[in-house]
């Protein structure tokens, strides 16, 4: 083995540790956007359970679902607040 194919080796090798780090970018922050969703769904089922002993419930449907899934806790707080407001 020459130098050029070690030097034609590492510089592959570089390319594919930049090529995986890019991609690796993107999947934290839609990993991230799941995990808040997941959580958002269970405290919007959660306040709806405790809720149901006061006569109080949040309708879940896709505009709760995604304030609750994109903003996570605060999310499901601003739902609960802007209830009483309505």
């Amino acid at each position: 083995m020459g130098p050029e194919v070690i030097l034609t080796f590492i510089i592959a090798i570089a390319v594919l540790f930049l090529i995986g780090k890019f991609l690796a970018f993107p999947l934290k922050i839609l990993g991230k956007l799941v995990l808040n969703g997941i959580l958002g769904a269970v405290l919007l089922f959660i306040v709806n359970f405790i809720g149901g002993f006061f006569n109080f419930s949040i309708g879940i449907n896709i505009y709760t679902a995604l304030i609750a899934g994109f903003f996570g806790i605060p999310g499901v707080i601003f739902l609960i607040f802007f209830k009483f407001i309505i």
